[in-house]
């Protein structure tokens, strides 16, 4: 159950090449398919509800993460994890490396109930393209609950934050 519930929780992270840029234009860049050596902007509606997830209520979870700092880093292990997993490299080959690493701090910070907002693009469209399996999900999850134990958050707040992520998959798996 905790497996299943880890793999799911994974959408929340398999990251696509499609987040926000700035807070009151948030394009996507990305190469132009007409026009080499040229980029496309794709703009969206910025919203918290883009996060995938309700966040927790109170600064418990917060708090249990350790506040800014561990969400930073375990924000900042997880991307560099699932960055250099021979599993995952063909899937984030083409992930803009500093949005990832800001949306998936916003993202986590937000859901735990910090003070964050999330400026990234909702779950279906930013995946849509990706082609996620749930191989890859397992994997993803891997890192996350590596990153999670680097930090030494409780493995209690590490599945409760696990079950809030896992309704993701319904928008980033390939089905």
């Amino acid at each position: 159950m905790i497996r299943a519930l880890a793999i799911a929780a994974a959408v929340a992270t398999f990251a696509a090449p499609a987040f926000a840029q700035d807070e009151t234009q948030p394009p996507m860049d990305r190469p132009s398919a007409t026009h080499p050596g040229e980029l496309e902007v794709d703009p969206y509606a910025q919203s918290n509800a883009n996060a995938g997830a309700t966040p927790f209520e109170g600064t418990a979870m917060y708090e249990a993460f350790h506040g800014e700092a561990g969400v930073t880093r375990i924000a900042e292990g997880f991307v560099d994890r699932v960055l250099a997993d021979p599993r995952l490299i063909p899937a984030f080959a083409a992930v803009d490396e500093p949005r990832f690493r800001r949306t998936i701090r916003e993202q986590f910070c937000y859901i735990l109930g910090g003070p964050c907002a999330y400026t990234g693009r909702d779950m279906a469209s930013s995946h849509k393209d990706v082609g996620g399996q749930a191989t890859d999900f397992a994997a993803i999850v891997e890192n996350l609950q590596a990153a999670m134990s680097a930090e030494g958050v409780a493995f209690p707040a590490q599945n409760r934050f696990l079950a809030k992520l896992a309704p993701m998959r319904r928008d980033t798996v390939v089905r």
